[in-house]
């Protein structure tokens, strides 16, 4: 693309309030989208418009910064009145935002599925390339996680699945949702996944679908590290063995126990057998503290406090062994799981033609012990924080007087360590003290690392390289701040899905787009600014006015003096082609049969 030469004009201009979303349809049809779309299975008849295209106009919604669906008809430039738009995503026209509100409450789980689907094969050759362009020229894949919260009103009642969690620093009623963010050479970051849960879910719960989910969207993998995990479950073994060893004393222990019961019951009931014989024999003779009907009651008294000793020694040896067995249960069904997880493993790398290297970086809320284990077995490189304060109090122990702490940031500073353990981690770690002031309140907090990089040698690269996941919470920021995430246009469950999915497709799809204009030629400086960033090509570019003049091979954008680009013409036309990367470190396994 580049300027239009003085001389072409056209005798037919169309003017558009949003500029930037005609060049973004003609990419979208490029790349496929439109026709894709048009195949998802929406079980909802056609009159006007087909709900397939109710479907894109919400996509495109979502790219013009729509806060509410209403906005579609009701904003200031109504989307739906935009005639240039609707061309350029090769539409006649767009539907009212009502029945865009009806098609997405007629939506199922399957066309979430086929959605899904849609997004991911639209989105696999960019992936694909950026995966090829990182082992080429880093030789690592990075990955950051988080999970978000997406509050609604904690007085409605109308949100299907919705429940009170932990989100914006407090307590609200609404959803979290799971993302998966690549580090992108090209376009700096790109969404791999999006999953929307109950508002309860908590993020140590996630890792495991998360890193399955990011493997789905890559095709690619590191070697599983099966021969810690066989050491793992060596440990297990033994572990089970003495769990198995104190159920059987425990076992004894309630036998003996239940004998001994058993016998003092017998001489219970003996000596109270005794003593009545002799008052009865005896009716008329009274009871001397020395007489056999004396002794006889006291030797049965003696048995009755007896007896209930020996009741409470078989109450506590019962739950003693109540215990022990539910740890030889637990034991048991970990050394199961292990086993099925090494079973799996064997396999994954049995068909992984190309491992490959990858980091994950995470947040506190997933840095459990457990999951830092299960990422190491995965085959990953893990930099996280310890989501125990244990393990802050632990460290914090550990500093002595004469301890050098090392400056990592403005207003932060480290102690680390070599081969540490946590608790439900049987690897050992680098862990990194980290201290900071808030306000005028001394912090601290753990950074954990597993991999082979000497990371305690150099804090300073630790620590940078750690909080560059920033990257990923900016993400979550642009999504509820520039695409309106933070603002539910519908109140379905399968609309609730369908509109995180084209979010964060749209967060991809802008970037990519971008980059494509990019590379066929130069534009007008202010132009190619507003373009480097996803907030101002939505609120600006996508919302200014320009006039269209179609051309036989694309348009002309011609921005008005109303605009901020006003004076800029733009030609848009046919597309450079796409250059496929080679499957160079894909896996068998993650082929279409």
């Amino acid at each position: 693309m580049g300027l239009l030469p003085v001389d072409v004009r056209s005798d037919h201009p169309t003017l558009t309030q949003h500029a930037m979303l005609v060049p973004w349809g003609l990419f979208a049809q490029q790349i496929g989208l439109v026709q894709r779309i048009r195949t998802v299975p929406i079980p909802q008849q056609t009159r006007d418009h087909a709900p397939q295209d109710k479907l894109l106009e919400l996509f495109v919604a979502t790219l013009s910064g729509c806060a509410y669906l209403q906005d579609i008809s009701l904003g200031p430039v109504p989307l739906d009145q935009d005639v240039a738009v609707a061309q350029a995503w090769g539409q006649e026209g767009w539907a009212d935002y009502s029945g865009v509100s009806r098609t997405l409450k007629a939506c199922t789980s399957q066309t979430v599925t086929a959605l899904e689907a849609v997004l991911s094969e639209i989105s696999r050759p960019f992936i694909d390339r950026e995966v090829m362009l990182a082992l080429r020229d880093r030789d690592v894949l990075v990955f950051d996680g988080d999970l978000t919260g997406r509050p609604v009103s904690d007085t409605s009642s109308s949100y299907p699945g919705v429940a009170f969690g932990w989100m914006d620093d407090e307590v609200r009623l609404g959803y979290q949702a799971a993302l998966v963010s690549l580090q992108s050479p090209t376009y700096g970051r790109l969404w791999l996944s999006v999953k929307q849960h109950p508002g309860d879910t908590v993020a140590v719960t996630q890792v495991q679908a998360m890193v399955q989910a990011t493997e789905t969207a890559t095709r690619v993998r590191p070697r599983r590290r099966t021969e810690l995990l066989r050491q793992r479950i060596a440990a297990q073994q033994s572990l089970l063995d003495a769990a198995a060893e104190r159920q059987a004393r425990a076992q004894d222990r309630v036998a003996q126990v239940r004998e001994q019961l058993l016998q003092v019951e017998k001489e219970h009931a003996l000596w109270q057998q005794r003593a009545g014989d002799l008052q009865a024999a005896h009716p008329e003779r009274p009871e001397r503290p020395y007489s056999a009907l004396s002794d006889a009651r006291r030797k049965a008294t003696v048995r009755q406090q007896r007896l209930s000793r020996r009741q409470q020694a078989l109450a506590k040896a019962e739950r003693e062994l109540s215990r022990c067995q539910q740890k030889l249960l637990a034991s048991q069904g970990d050394l199961a799981a292990l086993e099925q997880r090494l079973a799996q493993f064997e396999e994954d790398n049995r068909t992984n033609g190309s491992p490959i290297r990858a980091i994950f970086r995470l947040d506190a809320g997933f840095g459990s012990g457990a999951n830092v284990a299960l990422l190491v077995e995965m085959g990953y490189d893990v930099y996280t924080k310890a989501g125990n304060n244990q393990v802050v109090r632990a460290l914090r122990r550990r500093v002595s007087t004469g301890s050098q702490w090392t400056k990592v940031g403005k207003n932060a500073e480290m102690l680390t360590w070599k081969d540490l353990t946590i608790s439900n981690c049987p690897y050992p770690l680098d862990a990194g003290l980290e201290r900071f002031l808030a306000g005028d309140k001394e912090k601290h907090a753990a950074l954990l690392h597993y991999g082979a990089e000497p990371v305690t040698q150099n804090p300073v690269a630790w620590f940078s390289f750690y909080n560059e996941r920033q990257t990923i919470e900016a993400g979550v920021k642009e999504g509820k701040g520039v695409l309106q995430m933070h603002h539910f246009k519908v109140r379905s469950a399968a609309g609730l899905a369908i509109q995180e999915l084209l979010t964060a497709f749209a967060a991809n799809f802008i970037r990519w787009a971008a980059k494509s204009f990019e590379q066929n030629g130069p534009t007008a400086v202010p132009l190619a600014r507003l373009q480097d960033s996803v907030k101002h090509s939505v609120r600006i570019g996508a919302n200014t006015p320009a006039w269209v003049i179609w051309q036989s091979q694309g348009c002309l954008l011609r921005f008005t003096d109303h605009s901020p680009l006003a004076g800029i013409e733009w030609i848009v036309g046919s597309i450079c082609p796409f250059q496929l990367a080679l499957p160079l470190f894909r896996s068998p396994v993650f082929e279409p049969t």
